[in-house]
C-alpha cells in the first residue's frame, strides 16, 4: 500500500491535554503502520486543542480544516491512512455535515482507521461491507446528539448563573468564554496583574492621547509592557478599548440574550473613565495615522474651506531640506482644499502654510479671555438638547411597537407580512436611537466635567511644543481641537480675496455649544483682529440672517465681521449683494 499514516486527535477542552488520550493514539498509529508495513509521519502530526467538533472550528480553522484541503489540493497521496480515536474525533456535526466530510476523505483514496474500535473506513471496506456506511453514520448521529444535549445543559445551567447573578444572588466565578488577560483567579477570588495592569493603563492613556494601535504598541515594546503573553500587537488595542472587563463586568450572550455581569472582575477603569474612552472611540480621526507630523487640524472633517465648503486637507513634503534643528520648514507644510479635486473645483484655487491656522488656533485659545468668549453658553448645551430629541425619539418609537404589537395580537396570532416587516424596521430603529443617546449621554457628562482654566492651562502648555512640531504635544493638541470645536472655517486669501493684503488671511471659530469668532491673522499666525460675528447679539444668527439684518439697518460690513456663507455657497456672490453703494 502506497502513501503515509498520518495521526489525528482533537479535544474541545484544553485540559484534556493533560490526559494520556493522544500518546496512546501516537502509539496505536506507530503499531498499525508496522503492522501493514507504512510510514508514520511523525513530522505532521495533527492535533487540535480546544477546538470544538460540534460547532465545527476544527474544520473553519483548526488542522482537519487543512488537512481536507490537502486532500482537495491533491497534496494527500493517494493509499494514505489517517488514523484517529474515533469517528466523533471527526465530526459532531449533524448527519448531513459530517458524513461528506467523511467521504470526502474515503473518496480521495485515503483509509479512515478509528483506534477505539479497530474499524477500517476506504472505497474497498465499505463496497464489501456497505453495513459499515450505515454503521459510520449511526455512530455521528450519536455523537451530534450527545454533543447537542451537553449543549443545551450546559446553556440552561450558564442562564441560571447569569440571571442570578443580576438578582444579586451568586457571586464568584462564571466559567465562560475567556477572562482578560490582566486578572487570574487565585485561591477562590479574582486578583489584578499588576505588570498586566500597568500596560493596560498604559495603552490606554496613550489612546487618550491620540496615539494609534501601531504606535501604542511600539511604544509598549520600548517600555517592555506586555498586555499577553505573545507580546503587545495592533489587534490587542482594538479590542481592549471595547472591553467592558475594564470597569469589571463580564460580557455574556446566552440564548440570544446578553448580560453585563457588574463586579465580577476588580475594576481597572472608573466608570467615567470608560466612558470618556468610548466617546473617543466613536469619533472620527481622532486616531493619528503613520505620519511622523500629527496634523492637528485634519482628518477629522472640522476644518472646512471658506469659499466652496469643501473639507481641507494636509500635505506634508517631510523628504525636503528641513530647518538645522530637524523641523520640517513650514513652507512644506501646507493646507489644502480637497474642492481642486472635485466637481467645478475651488473658486479661489490656492493653499497656505499649515502653521498659520495651527499657531492662530493655538495663540488664541492659550488666552483665557478669548476661551471664554469661545463658551459663554453651556459646553453641554448642543449634545444635551440632542440628547432630549433623542429620548422623545425613543418614547415616541416604544409607543408605535405597541400599536404594531396590539395589531398583532388582534389578528389572533396570525400577523400579515406587512405588520411583521414594519415591526422589524421599528425595532432596528429604536437600537439605532437607544445606541445614539447612550453616546450622547457620554458626551454631556464629558461636556460637564470640562473646565475651561484647566483647558486654558493645556492650550498654553501645549502651545510651543506645537510650533516646535513635537509629535507628544501635537497629539494632544489635536485632543483639544476636536474637543473644542465644530468647525474651522479658513479663508485663506481673506474674506474679500480681491480686498485682503498679502500674507493675511481670516478663520473662523465656531465652538462646540459656543459661539462662533472670526479672527484675521498674519502670514505667522498673529491675531491681527477678532470679534464675534454678529456684534449686536450674543447669540450669532445664521448666515442669511445676519444678511438681512445688515441690509436692513444700512450698515456698511467690514471684512472682520462679514457673514460666513454656508458651504457651497459662493463667498463672493454673497459679499457682493451685502456690500452697500458707500462701499
Amino acid at each position: 500500500m502506497a502513501g503515509l499514516v498520518y495521526s489525528y486527535f482533537r479535544f474541545s477542552d484544553p485540559r484534556q491535554a493533560a490526559g494520556h488520550s493522544a500518546e496512546r493514539q501516537i502509539a496505536y498509529a506507530k503499531r498499525w503502520a508496522e503492522e501493514h508495513n507504512m510510514v508514520l509521519d511523525e513530522s505532521l502530526t495533527l492535533r487540535d486543542e480546544g477546538l470544538s467538533a460540534y460547532h465545527q472550528r476544527h474544520v473553519k480553522t483548526g488542522a482537519f480544516g487543512a488537512f481536507l484541503a490537502a486532500i482537495e489540493g491533491g497534496r494527500i497521496e493517494r493509499g494514505s491512512v489517517l488514523v484517529v480515536e474515533g469517528l466523533d474525533r471527526l465530526s459532531r456535526a449533524t448527519a448531513l455535515d459530517a458524513l461528506p466530510q467523511l467521504t470526502q476523505i474515503i473518496n480521495a483514496g485515503v483509509t479512515v482507521v478509528t483506534a477505539s474500535d479497530n474499524k477500517v473506513y476506504s472505497r474497498e471496506s465499505i463496497g464489501n461491507s456497505p453495513m459499515d456506511l450505515v454503521y459510520s453514520l449511526l455512530v455521528m448521529i450519536r455523537a451530534h446528539e450527545e454533543s447537542d444535549t451537553k449543549s443545551k445543559r450546559v446553556r440552561a445551567s450558564l442562564l441560571r448563573q447569569c440571571e442570578t447573578w443580576m438578582q444579586g444572588e451568586r457571586h464568584g466565578r462564571i466559567c465562560s468564554g475567556k477572562d482578560p488577560a490582566w486578572v487570574r483567579w487565585n485561591a477562590g477570588k479574582w486578583e489584578l496583574i499588576p505588570e498586566r495592569v500597568e500596560a493596560v493603563k498604559a495603552g490606554l492613556e496613550l489612546y487618550r492621547r491620540g496615539h494609534g494601535a501601531r504606535g501604542i504598541v511600539t511604544e509598549l515594546r520600548k517600555r517592555k509592557l506586555h498586555l499577553t503573553d505573545r507580546g503587545p500587537q495592533a489587534l490587542q488595542i482594538y479590542r481592549l478599548i471595547k472591553q467592558r472587563a475594564l470597569i469589571g463586568e463580564k460580557e455574556i450572550e446566552v440564548e440570544g440574550k446578553v448580560f453585563h455581569l457588574p463586579g465580577h472582575y476588580p475594576a481597572v477603569l472608573t466608570q467615567d473613565q470608560w466612558d470618556e474612552i468610548q466617546t473617543l472611540c466613536q469619533q472620527r480621526g481622532r486616531r493619528q495615522g503613520k505620519s511622523e507630523m500629527p496634523n492637528i487640524l485634519t482628518g477629522m472633517r472640522i476644518t472646512a474651506c471658506g469659499y466652496c465648503g469643501h473639507t481641507m486637507n494636509g500635505q506634508t513634503i517631510a523628504n525636503r531640506k528641513r530647518i538645522p534643528d530637524g523641523r520640517i520648514r513650514e513652507c512644506h507644510r501646507r493646507l489644502m482644499c480637497t474642492g481642486l479635486l472635485v466637481g467645478n473645483g475651488c473658486p479661489v484655487s490656492s493653499s497656505c502654510w499649515m502653521s498659520t491656522v495651527e499657531l492662530a488656533v493655538m495663540n488664541y485659545c492659550s488666552d483665557l479671555v478669548n476661551l471664554r468668549s469661545l463658551f459663554d453658553a453651556d459646553r453641554s448645551a448642543v449634545p444635551r438638547a440632542q440628547l432630549v430629541e433623542q429620548q422623545k425619539a425613543l418614547t415616541d418609537l416604544d409607543l408605535r411597537l405597541q400599536h404594531v404589537m396590539a395589531a398583532i395580537e388582534a389578528g389572533g396570532g396570525t400577523a400579515p407580512t406587512t405588520l411583521v416587516k414594519r415591526m422589524g424596521e421599528l425595532e432596528a430603529e429604536r437600537a439605532q436611537t437607544a445606541s445614539a443617546i447612550t453616546q450622547l449621554e457620554r458626551e454631556v457628562a464629558a461636556a460637564s466635567r470640562s473646565n475651561l482654566e484647566d483647558s486654558h492651562a493645556l492650550w498654553q502648555s501645549l502651545r510651543d511644543g506645537v510650533e516646535q512640531q513635537d509629535p507628544e504635544a501635537r497629539l494632544q493638541a489635536r485632543q483639544m481641537v476636536a474637543d473644542t470645536f465644530e468647525r474651522i472655517t479658513v479663508y485663506y486669501k481673506g474674506l474679500r480675496p480681491s480686498e485682503t493684503p498679502k500674507d493675511v488671511m481670516d478663520i473662523d471659530l465656531r465652538a462646540k455649544g459656543g459661539v462662533s469668532k472670526m479672527l484675521r491673522v498674519d502670514k505667522y499666525g498673529s491675531l491681527i483682529s477678532g470679534e464675534v460675528v454678529d456684534a449686536t447679539s450674543d447669540v450669532p444668527l445664521p448666515a442669511a440672517e445676519r444678511v438681512k439684518a445688515r441690509a436692513a439697518s444700512g450698515k456698511t460690513c467690514v471684512s472682520r465681521s462679514s457673514p460666513i456663507p454656508p458651504p457651497g455657497q459662493n463667498l463672493l456672490a454673497l459679499m457682493a449683494t451685502e456690500r452697500s453703494p458707500a462701499s
